[in-house]
């Protein structure tokens, strides 16, 4: 399995100083700059951002008092991942699609479990804003409803 970088800088300036670190889902790679030629599909695992002290501040900034998520300003060539290895370049045989459902689905499930114990002393900070930045790159990639929803709010009746 081919292992991406693990000292990445900055996704969003590139500094090679870096202060707080986070997951997203894979399929997150197509919101990001650069993410278009990163088939999401061959990612193992989840993808980590790193953010200096200054970007941090930013983007707790984004994902607390805003609820939305940076990820169209991060580079995809500064994150962390690891891929499959290419079987059909190594052995002339097609490989199926990964189904990253199950992996995004336990992002989700993390990432509300953490919503719900905002008030919970031990919850730290970051562990919030990754979880809005899941939640929220889950939204807008299509693979889960926006909170409130009035349309999935119909469809359960």
């Amino acid at each position: 399995m081919y292992a991406g970088l693990k000292n990445t800088p900055c996704c969003l300036c590139g500094r090679d100083d870096t202060h707080t670190r986070i997951a997203v889902p894979p399929r997150a790679i197509g919101l990001m700059k650069n993410g278009d030629p990163i088939s999401w599909r061959d990612v193992v695992g989840t993808v980590t951002l790193r953010f200096c002290a200054d970007d941090w501040d930013l983007v707790s900034d984004l994902a607390i008092e805003m609820d939305t998520h940076p990820l169209s300003r991060c580079n995809a060539a500064h994150v962390s991942l690891d891929l499959r290895e290419d079987h059909e370049a190594l052995l002339s045989a097609v490989k199926g699609e990964t189904d990253q459902t199950e992996l995004e689905a336990r992002l989700e499930s993390e990432a509300e479990a953490t919503l719900d114990a905002v008030d919970d002393p031990y919850t730290e900070e970051r562990d919030v804003v990754e979880a809005i930045v899941v939640l929220r790159a889950l939204e807008e990639l299509g693979v889960r409803d926006p909170p409130g929803d009035v349309a999935a709010v119909a469809d359960d009746d």
